[in-house]
């Protein structure tokens, strides 16, 4: 019954975001539908999840996901609840959408919030694959696979409309294979002849 009156309500809990000024102080705690429609700066951590050979995870997110559903995505994304650290959402994340727990996360690259980041103060992290293999959450995610450097630049330059912003992002500044840096699609390789 609550769900129809909220429907940010998410088994019946609201799930609480902070809104965050513009030195990403929190300034107030809301529902994470109502900063959406208000188009309010929160927080959002984005992981990358590698496993032994350095591939990275991508999920397919559920056709029933709001935001780009159906499109490979980044290994696991979401929101920073209130009260909650960057790298305690990114491990909850992780849990929650492939019910894995790497045990730490590493801090990539921050981007403050901007109407380019429909406002979100993100925070992209990488972790390693422990003993167990990712068992995505039919609630989340639909299917995932590992992929390496050659097949994510295929992805992009054949099925880049199935792949999120965030992938396409997170790929094109070289943040997923940052020591290989990947050739990008339309990309000329081709070295000058100075």
């Amino acid at each position: 019954m609550l769900e129809t009156i909220y429907p940010q309500l998410k088994d019946g809990i609201a799930e609480l975001v902070e809104v965050v000024d513009e030195n990403d102080n929190p300034i107030l705690v809301m529902p994470v539908a109502s900063v959406h429609a208000q188009r309010l700066r929160h927080r959002v951590v984005l992981t990358l999840l590698h496993d032994a050979e350095g591939r990275i995870y991508l999920q397919r997110r559920a056709k029933t996901k709001t935001l780009y559903p159906g499109r490979w995505d980044l290994s696991s994304t979401g929101h920073v609840l209130a009260g909650e650290s960057r790298e305690h959402a990114a491990l909850r994340e992780l849990n929650e959408e492939l019910r894995v727990f790497p045990g730490k996360v590493t801090q990539i690259v921050h981007i403050p919030a901007s109407a380019e980041t429909d406002h979100a103060s993100i925070t992209l992290f990488a972790a390693r694959l422990g003993g167990e293999m990712p068992c995505p959450n039919p609630e989340e995610v639909s299917e995932g696979l590992f992929v390496d450097p050659d097949e994510l630049a295929s992805m992009m330059t054949h099925f880049r409309d199935l792949l999120t912003p965030a992938l396409l992002w997170a790929a094109e500044n070289h943040y997923i294979f940052p020591q290989d840096a990947m050739p990008l699609p339309g990309a000329d390789t081709e070295e000058d002849g100075d």
